[in-house]
């Protein structure tokens, strides 16, 4: 089921969000304000999330507060990948988090944290042990990112690439599992904290890897997914054929969906990170998600999933 709705990924990192169009964040403020309306609208029982920080910077989240974003969500986010791109170390992980609790009275949930086997597979073994020491119980909701390793011909998603210059790379080894379907060590030292520590996996456009996911988390004791249905996608040949199968799947599992990405042709940066034109399209666009796949219940009636008709 969903048990959460974020609005936007990483809208402070250039690979999701271009701050030459929004150097303040007030447009993405007044989409996370419209959202927030539309999802609670929608139904008030889902969690509504503001996209992960990345990086931490209750800066940042102050300026949300003062375009009146927070207004609107009930959990703030961070992501961190401090073995792997941050300048900080995974020990200050407890740290990370208090900055952001210093300055809101929102729960803060971790939405992404991982640590790649770029370097070396037990890098990523020591990763996954310390981020459970440090992180389990000291925040309501951990997502380990990811389950799979990203298929080295499909590319990774960011707008700076030539910028990381050899860390782009690292984009490639953060799964537990490899390209090929063969797990890592990695994945033997998640599997204790499966239940607590849950994961986030984006799934592409008819990904082929999706039963082969569910069936590793079922058989993990996975409770809590984060993935994301993109705005962009949804203008592809039968996007909410591949949506309603996708949500169908990780009907098991309770879930936080990420809505984002513009689609090129609704911003006026012609990129899924723009800024649409309308704001108001990514709050209707959260509103008819929500109310196919976590419609408000009547009482009586099953949890299940069910995709309205079209």
């Amino acid at each position: 089921m969903i048990e959460a709705a974020m609005i936007w990924n990483e809208p402070n990192n250039k690979s999701h969000w271009d701050p030459e169009l929004d150097p303040d964040w007030s447009r993405f403020a007044r989409c996370v304000t419209l959202a927030g309306q539309a999802i609670q609208a929608a139904n008030p029982a889902v969690t509504r999330v503001l996209g992960g920080m990345s990086p931490i910077d209750p800066l940042w989240l102050q300026r949300m507060g003062g375009h009146g974003a927070l207004d609107h969500v009930d959990v703030v986010a961070v992501h961190g990948f401090p073995l792997d791109w941050n300048l900080w170390q995974i020990h200050e992980w407890p740290a990370k988090v208090a900055e952001i609790e210093a300055v809101t009275d929102k729960p803060v949930w971790v939405t992404e944290v991982g640590v790649g086997s770029f370097g070396a597979e037990e890098v990523q073994v020591f990763g996954v042990e310390t981020t459970a020491k440090l992180l389990v119980g000291r925040v309501p909701r951990i997502f380990w990112y990811s389950l799979f390793d990203l298929p080295q011909e499909w590319g990774a998603t960011t707008r700076h690439r030539e910028a990381e210059g050899s860390s782009y790379y690292r984009h490639f080894y953060m799964g537990l599992i490899r390209a090929d379907g063969t797990p890592k060590p990695g994945l033997e030292a998640y599997a204790p904290h499966a239940a607590d520590m849950g994961l986030m996996q984006w799934f592409h456009y008819q990904d082929p890897r999706l039963d082969d996911a569910v069936a590793w988390m079922k058989r993990l004791g996975v409770r809590h997914l984060r993935t994301g249905l993109s705005w962009a996608d949804s203008f592809r040949p039968d996007a909410l054929g591949w949506f309603d199968r996708q949500m169908e799947a990780l009907a098991d599992f309770d879930t936080t969906v990420t809505f984002c990405f513009t689609p090129e042709h609704l911003g006026p940066g012609a990129h899924h990170t723009s800024p649409p034109h309308d704001p108001q399209q990514i709050a209707d666009f959260c509103a008819a998600m929500i109310e196919r796949y976590a419609p408000r219940r009547v009482e009586g009636t099953p949890p299940a999933f069910q995709p309205a008709l079209t």
